[in-house]
């Protein structure tokens, strides 16, 4: 049994783990809980900044009585551990200040330090320890290096060991590092493409581990490659086609770029197409992609002109899904980012299509943890949002 720490729209990260594993509920407004037998690798999840193993369960939210079992549960199971131990607590839905953890921890140490068991332990700035302190720390990631967990429920709180937190190096390094950038074209954040592979493919994506590239996700819409390299770095066999010569050069000199950094070779193609007309090459087990936008805002447009934006985008969408249903399999599943714009008062219009996708011969994939129409990816600030339409094929 696991827990997530989700990311920043927990919505969105929560339905990933639905798709991925199936067996996931809430435990917190910030977390949830993962009933798998699977080995979880967190590098594998977009929406997870940290997953740890449960190791307790203590049915109260006090934190007194939690910290005591804490420690009376790690003085006696590090007991007779061999090497330093490096520890960090991080704590979740308490209104405690940093040093208030810290005294656990320091009361760990204490005890192990009677029994030769020497602990590092990190200091606590605040109750939680940051994703980038706990990655540059390498907690979870061994037997000696630990991250406990400890988050508030309702009515109880669970601690877990941390299996790993999100790297946001090697994210930053995909996202910022790639050789070919089109800020024109949108910006995809390596994240969301990883999410968006794993929601088209759900459980077939644990399969990539063993399936050597035998699961093909389709990106119709390719631009730079984000999403292909995202794809291609979970395992699948990656196609990606886009109207512009340049965005297919661009795709392809990325994807190169990441072979040769991740000592990596890829089952890629690209073409030519324009998404509206285009046969594609089968076999096609899953598409994910971002479709067309629209044009950028920085400020939410006038009536007339959302009016004019909103039938261009729903115009070419719609074309382009009455062009590439015929071709998928029955149950193939699509994951597609397309555009909703926000107003003044912070609420969103969507497609015309978003409510019509049966007479395209499309599904909505029903999940239990979040209502499926309402997956929206969007910073604050942020006019033009995604909206993540998850279907399949009648």
């Amino acid at each position: 049994m696991y827990i997530s720490l989700l990311g920043r729209q927990p919505e969105l990260s929560i339905a990933e783990l639905e798709r991925v594993f199936t067996n996931v509920s809430w435990f917190s407004a910030e977390s949830a809980r993962i009933n798998t037998d699977e080995v979880i690798d967190i590098q594998r999840l977009g929406g997870s900044q940290k997953i740890g193993r449960i190791s307790l369960e203590i049915p109260s939210t006090d934190w007194r009585t939690i910290s005591t079992r804490i420690v009376r549960h790690y003085s006696d199971a590090w007991k007779t551990s061999e090497g330093k131990i490096t520890l960090g607590l991080s704590a979740y839905g308490f209104t405690l200040p940093g040093r208030e953890i810290q005294k656990t921890g320091l009361l760990v140490k204490s005890n192990l330090k009677k029994q030769a068991v020497s602990v590092r332990l990190i200091p606590n700035q605040d109750a939680a320890l940051s994703t980038a302190t706990a990655h540059h720390n390498k907690l979870g990631l061994s037997a000696t290096k630990v991250e406990l967990l400890i988050i508030k429920g309702r009515n109880s709180t669970i601690v877990a060991e941390s299996i790993g937190t999100q790297n946001i190096t090697a994210l930053a390094a995909r996202d910022q590092g790639r050789p070919r950038r089109d800020a024109f074209v949108g910006m995809l954040p390596p994240k969301l493409a990883q999410m968006m592979v794993n929601f088209a493919l759900g459980p077939k994506s644990l399969e990539l581990h063993k399936a050597h590239n035998t699961l093909r996700v389709l990106d119709p819409f390719c631009g730079t490659g984000v999403l292909l390299q995202e794809a291609a770095l979970l395992g699948a066999s990656v196609y990606g086609t886009d109207l512009s010569e340049k965005m297919i050069r661009y795709s392809q000199d990325n994807l190169a770029w990441l072979e040769n950094l991740t000592h990596s070779s890829f089952d890629w193609k690209l073409a030519e197409g324009d998404a509206m007309t285009t046969q594609w090459q089968q076999p096609i087990d899953a598409v994910a992609t971002e479709t067309y936008l629209g044009q950028p805002f920085s400020a939410p447009p006038s009536k007339a002109k959302l009016t004019e934006v909103r039938g261009n985008c729903n115009h070419i969408i719609g074309s382009f899904l009455r062009n590439i249903v015929p071709q998928l399999e029955t149950g193939t599943c699509l994951a597609l980012a397309v555009p909703a714009w926000r107003d003044t008062n912070g609420n969103f219009t969507h497609l015309p299509l978003t409510q019509q996708l049966d007479s395209f011969g499309l599904t909505r994939i029903k999940l239990t943890t979040v209502e499926s129409d309402r997956l929206l990816y969007a910073r604050p600030d942020q006019v033009v949002a995604r909206e993540i339409l998850l279907v399949t094929k009648q």
